[in-house]
């Protein structure tokens, strides 16, 4: 049974929600809006903290629990996704690649385009063959502005 904690953060981009289940980060997500249930716990306020430490720029990995949701294909996309390193990018293709499948780049946006746990499993590093920025659930804009805060904080 799930017993569901939320909390929000409010980043130099947006609001944003944190959903736990005990210890298990399982939603990050930019909101337009907070909800009205505000329930947080010793968790919720971990991931604060975390994220707090990643827009200040003094973290660049973070140490949570997460559960992932996902289909197999999905988790496995994750999984490769969070080993792309803070201030890098990767294309879809090399995404693919790297999972073992390289005629996957448009499943894998499709991945990306499902995760439910932004920033930590960082699909806005990933980006188009001709580096171009595309396909960010949050909006180009929070994308754009979350690569160039991890570039200028990784030199």
């Amino acid at each position: 049974m799930q017993n569901l904690n939320y909390g929000y953060y409010k980043s130099p981009i947006g609001m944003l929600e944190i959903v736990v289940d005990k210890d298990e980060l399982i939603e990050l997500k930019f909101i337009e809006d907070k909800k009205t249930h505000l329930n947080e716990n010793e968790y919720v306020n971990k991931v604060i903290k975390q994220l707090d430490e990643y827009f200040k720029g003094d973290r660049k990995e973070f140490d949570l629990n997460i559960r992932i949701n996902g289909t197999d294909f999905q988790n496995k996309v994750y999984k490769e996704l969070v080993k792309v390193p803070y201030g890098q990018t990767i294309s879809y293709k090399e995404l693919a690649i790297r999972i073992g499948n390289q005629n996957a780049s448009r499943a894998v946006g499709n991945a990306n385009n499902k995760n439910q746990i932004w920033i930590v499993i960082p699909c806005h590093r990933v980006i188009g063959s001709n580096n171009s920025l595309v396909g960010y659930a949050g909006g180009i804009e929070k994308k754009k502005w979350l690569i160039n805060h991890e570039n200028k904080r990784n030199g």
